[in-house]
């Protein structure tokens, strides 16, 4: 059987914590920072981790990271 490959976008964007939870940076923080609130640009600091049917979605685009 061929080797299941990674998808490169997944594996720029994602990271898995030891419990096999996966990190994930906020979104809307590119651009636009003049727009938002103080409270907003505080509350997306860091990484979150994403929800269990979201985290499903992305563990098959990663195989072997697990």
């Amino acid at each position: 059987m061929p080797k299941m490959k990674t998808k490169s976008a997944a594996k720029k964007r994602f990271k898995f914590t030891a419990n096999g939870k996966v990190k994930v940076g906020a979104a809307g923080k590119r651009h636009g920072m003049i727009k938002r609130s103080t409270k907003f640009i505080r509350d997306t600091a860091g990484t979150m981790v994403l929800a269990d049917c979201d985290a499903k979605i992305v563990k098959k685009y990663m195989p072997y990271n697990r």
